[in-house]
């Protein structure tokens, strides 16, 4: 069946205007004004509604396998499709971690069974797998993470000569997460002497440090000019860091940075009523970091948003500072989240859709997504940008069953997601069927 999207306000790459969107077979067919809808399309009347690409989000934990009591492909690529999210890049920390081709085909095969949006996977880096990433093809994963800072499993890339290794010949682009492990565990001990078990969540920022962060990203943005690597460097969360980034277009960039939707939303405020809901890795910092990286989104030095999407169950939040696990469940309203920033004044609705759709589809080499182009896969979501979404009235689609914006109302609301074509949201429900497909890339 063709879809018929009418009166429409479309967001597309700088742009703010009138058009029809007429999908058929999966993609856009033609965009234009006064178009007609063919006899058998769905129509789908947008009047007064944005029409955007939907997010590329290139930074999600669903947790499969082997951490399936916190979430799993099904849910959580549920709650992103409710979220406006089309297609995701998620992450190799599972059980067992994703660090050899097996593992990877493994992965790719449960979400052709199981994804609701469209989906891709990094190869994890290790201590121990150097070769499996120079023999990786680069049609099989999105990129090549390396936690340079702890993680779970046999993921923490601390060797100096592995590391070089991998920024020398990974053949994807190199993902980092940067904080620096011996300073963190100095951190830690010296609040628990002072604390006990029981730290104050509020002590987080200070414990996973602005320090700890700049001596890690430092480092990868070291390494990568030093060998020439592709680099993305994932949710920067100080000031301190932004000095390490240029500004401008991300075509010209050998390295580029992310932020995140709940760094951008967050301070240590709120660690006072929020606690271990806003414990994540690293961590939510002060004001004037958030500030600082608002800014970096609107002068081009932070390139891409994301969300780090990384569900833990209630109970587990519910845990005393060390046994407390980190990370937040954060698909279903990243968005949202962002349109918050528009009507703040904040962020221009044409500078939130370069950065969730059309960067990351840049970046990654994605193929014919990211934008509303004749030809392109029909990947598209309607914004009621005059709506509201109270999020304590509306089911958490995520399998943990919270979120940190628990208690807030947002001024926008997802009216409705399309994925390769098929409706697979609309009015507050997740329509039944429609399975995502595997991202493809622009790659040699």
């Amino acid at each position: 069946m063709s879809i018929f999207i009418a009166n429409g306000k479309l967001v597309n790459e700088g742009r703010i205007f009138d058009a029809d969107v007429l999908v058929e077979n999966g993609r856009i067919a033609r965009i234009g004004t006064g178009l007609s809808a063919p006899a058998n399309a769905q129509v789908i009347d947008a009047k007064g509604k944005l029409v955007i690409p939907g997010m590329i989000d290139d930074q999600v934990h669903f947790r499969e396998p082997g951490l399936t009591h916190k979430g799993e492909i099904a849910t959580e690529s549920a709650a992103a499709i409710a979220g406006g999210i089309t297609s995701y890049m998620e992450m190799p920390n599972v059980n067992p971690v994703t660090t050899n081709e097996g593992a990877l085909r493994d992965k790719l095969a449960l979400a052709a069974q199981k994804s609701r949006a469209n989906f891709a996977f990094y190869l994890g880096g290790s201590n121990d797998n150097l070769d499996d990433i120079k023999r990786l093809n680069p049609q099989l994963a999105c990129g090549v993470k390396v936690f340079m800072g702890a993680s779970t499993g046999n993921m923490l890339v601390d060797d100096p000569v592995v590391l070089e290794g991998i920024f020398t010949h990974s053949p994807v682009i190199v993902v980092t997460h940067c904080e620096d492990t011996p300073m963190i565990a100095a951190n830690e001990e010296k609040y628990r002497a002072q604390y006990g078990e029981d730290v104050p969540m509020a002590m987080h920022p200070l414990i996973r440090s602005v320090e700890a962060c700049y001596k890690s990203s430092s480092m990868a943005v070291g390494l990568a000019k030093k060998f020439g690597t592709r680099l993305h460097v994932l949710h920067i969360t100080t000031a301190k860091e932004l000095e390490l980034f240029t500004v401008g277009d991300m075509a010209n960039k050998r390295i580029t940075a992310e932020a995140c939707v709940h760094h951008l939303f967050f301070s240590e405020e709120d660690y006072a009523t929020k606690g271990a809901l806003i414990k994540c890795n690293p961590s939510v910092k002060s004001a004037a970091d958030r500030a600082a990286l608002i800014n970096a989104v609107r002068e081009g030095r932070i390139d891409v948003i994301a969300t780090d999407h990384a569900p833990h169950t209630w109970e587990e939040k519910q845990r005393s500072y060390f046994k407390a696990p980190s990370g937040l469940p954060l698909v279903q309203h990243a968005l949202l989240s962002l349109f918050e920033h528009h009507h703040a004044g904040t962020f221009s609705l044409e500078l939130i859709v370069e950065k969730t759709s059309h960067a990351p589809a840049r970046l990654f080499q994605v193929k014919e997504r990211g934008f509303l182009r004749e030809g392109y896969w029909a990947d598209i979501v309607l914004v009621d940008i005059n709506g509201s979404t109270v999020v304590d009235k509306e089911p958490v689609l995520s399998k943990c069953g919270w979120t940190p914006f628990g208690g807030y109302t947002f001024n926008s609301r997802i009216d409705t997601t399309i994925v390769n074509g098929e409706v697979v949201y609309r009015n507050g429900l997740v329509v039944p069927g429609t399975l995502g497909k595997r991202l493809e890339f622009n790659r040699d």
